[in-house]
């Protein structure tokens, strides 16, 4: 057996990494999103965070390994889009640092044509990333969804709303799209928020650029 990392967010950060290109297949503030959503579900699906009213409320007391409880406890109700969308990027970067910190991962800074930094993401042992994705790829097939481990089924339906390549190509989502609505719907309401999170940026994003094109 291999290890893998324990939460939801460092699971996810690591299946966004393509281990054929070997890079991250989405980056900054979408991934962000993505690994917030994660850390949503994690607390839901253990009942320490509870849905009231379309809102994340604090359920049973426990563990709050990214301090997410601790800011939805502090605050009054918001949505489940507001909590995905706070500090993405600062929280992509906790989770970057926490791999690195443990040794999953490996950060570099490079730069492109000698002068543009970026920071090069290097997996240490890629069979922890092969079987993160069997478990997920093995969520889309066969067992029923009740059967499905909790974390696999929560890892489809964040890479879905992520349009996470590296796990679900568009080819691959539009086949198992009955099931992943179906693991989407068991792993709570982060993953929808999280898929209208980044719908409603990505539009913006369109919108802008097709603005800007225009004058």
């Amino acid at each position: 057996m291999v290890e893998v990392p324990d939460t939801l967010p460092a699971r996810m950060y690591l299946l966004a990494y393509d281990l054929r290109k070997e890079k991250l297949t989405v980056r900054g503030q979408e991934l962000g999103y993505v690994l917030r959503a994660a850390a949503l579900t994690e607390l839901f699906l253990d009942g320490r965070l509870e849905d009231r009213r379309g809102r994340p409320v604090p359920g049973t007391p426990g563990e709050d390994p990214y301090g997410v409880l601790a800011q939805i406890s502090a605050s009054r109700p918001r949505s489940w889009q507001h909590w995905v969308r706070k500090d993405g990027r600062a929280f992509a970067r906790t989770v970057r640092d926490e791999l690195v910190r443990d040794g999953w991962i490996r950060v570099r800074g490079r730069r492109r044509l000698g002068l543009f930094p970026y920071e090069e993401v290097t997996v240490r042992d890629p069979r922890v990333v092969k079987d993160l994705w069997g478990g997920a790829s093995s969520a889309l097939r066969g067992r029923p969804v009740a059967h499905v481990n909790s974390y696999d089924a929560a890892a489809v339906a964040l890479a879905a709303a992520g349009e996470l390549k590296s796990v679900l190509p568009g080819p691959e989502r539009r086949r198992h799209k009955q099931r992943i609505k179906e693991l989407t719907a068991r792993s709570g309401p982060a993953p929808v928020a999280a898929r209208k999170v980044l719908r409603s940026q990505r539009a913006a994003m369109a919108s802008g650029a097709a603005s800007g094109g225009g004058s």
